[in-house]
């Protein structure tokens, strides 16, 4: 049997004020391309189909539009709810859209759905846990000691009642130990959050959703495989994909991905004004990509940023990395202001705002502006 396992589509995403519905609609159309080679048997959602839990329109439309070329394709559907998602809202609709195929998690209540597929080796059970708290599985089980999310996500796949002689396949969205992050993910402090691997034990294969790098855990059998899209650019080194599975009969997996290469990457450039703005440095290059830009120069460059969207239109962001931003300057003390001069005291601010002196030419200026600004000429 085989399937594509999705997660984190985050529609409706916005990073850094700019919104990702025209690059979720493009990289939804080629998520259908490759379906469409492939010829799955069923598609994964694994959680955070929306990126917040009261989506915007044009978010709901895109979903919509999605879920309506998947039905299209007469192929089984599997979705549950992530920590971005309301699981009322996701749900909504999901017993009609079962007719079409579509099948969506309802908000848990002790029990999991499941979904059962046959092919030459036989059945396969598809269970489908959306993300919970311990709050939530207690509730349901008040018997049973349940304090971490390790002993939550135990007592739900304990009274899911599967037959583990059989092959199944879970569909959940926590942060599984070992898993590596970035700046993009909602982690708990401390790790609170995590969920030991071993819980897992016996299922065929755990399509997991939340990080968003693509990663197994500890094997094939336990995979994240990430975002369809970069949503922040501590993910600029990723790899996106989609992942591919097939399951044989019971003991054999064989796991691969499918490049997804997006319509304008996300990545990060660093050098001087003056190396980034010459011709010869981005002629050539994908001047539309969405850029971090590092600047190395030691003085601010006046209106940087608008300056470099001449040429780089979509820039999202701009830093420094210089001896300034690299020195982290702490006052140790106040001193007796009523002995410096003004001059003295802004010569020590500049010294620690920018981890360098004054220069002749700015000691100057500053003397005169000071001198004016005393005789109320400025």
């Amino acid at each position: 049997m085989k399937f594509i396992h999705l997660s984190d589509l985050h529609i409706g995403k916005r990073v850094n004020e700019v919104s990702m519905i025209e690059e979720q609609t493009s990289i939804l159309s080629q998520i259908i391309g490759i379906i469409d080679s492939e010829h799955p048997d069923a598609v994964l959602i694994a959680g955070d189909v929306y990126d917040k839990s009261v989506p915007s329109a044009e978010a709901v439309t895109l979903l919509d539009d999605f879920l309506c070329r998947l039905a299209e394709r007469n192929l089984p559907v599997l979705i549950i709810s992530g920590n971005h998602d309301s699981p009322e809202r996701l749900a909504f609709g999901g017993r009609l859209m079962e007719g079409a195929g579509i099948h969506v998690s309802p908000v848990y209540s002790g029990n999991a759905e499941s979904v059962t597929l046959s092919d030459e080796h036989g059945t396969v059970t598809f269970w489908l846990l959306p993300f919970v708290k311990p709050i939530h599985v207690k509730r349901c089980f008040p018997d049973e000691a349940i304090e971490s999310y390790t002993d939550a996500i135990r007592a739900a796949i304990g009274h899911m009642g599967a037959d583990f002689s059989g092959r199944n396949v879970l569909l959940t969205h926590q942060f599984v130990t070992g898993a590596a992050t970035c700046e993009s993910e909602e982690i708990s402090v401390g790790g609170s959050d995590n969920v030991d691997s071993s819980v897992f034990e016996g299922f065929d294969y755990v399509a997991l959703g939340h990080i968003h790098g693509p990663q197994n855990i500890g094997s094939d059998r336990i995979r994240y495989c990430g975002t369809p899209l970069k949503y922040s650019f501590s993910e600029a080194g990723h790899r996106k994909s989609v992942t591919v599975v097939e399951l044989g009969e019971k003991g054999c997996l064989n796991v691969r991905t499918v490049p997804l290469p997006p319509r304008h990457d996300l990545r990060e450039i660093r050098g001087t004004y003056e190396q980034l703005t010459a011709k010869s440095n981005y002629a050539g290059t994908a001047v539309d990509d969405y850029l971090h830009i590092i600047l190395t120069d030691e003085e601010d460059v006046p209106e940087a940023m608008g300056r470099l969207r001449v040429i780089y239109p979509n820039l999202m962001k701009l830093t420094y990395d210089n001896a300034r931003t690299r020195t982290s300057a702490v006052i140790d003390s106040v001193e007796d202001l009523h002995r410096k001069s003004p001059l003295d005291l802004l010569e020590e601010l500049y010294q620690l705002q920018n981890n360098q002196p004054m220069s002749q030419v700015q000691r100057t200026y500053a003397r005169e502006l000071i001198e004016r600004i005393w005789e109320g000429e400025a």
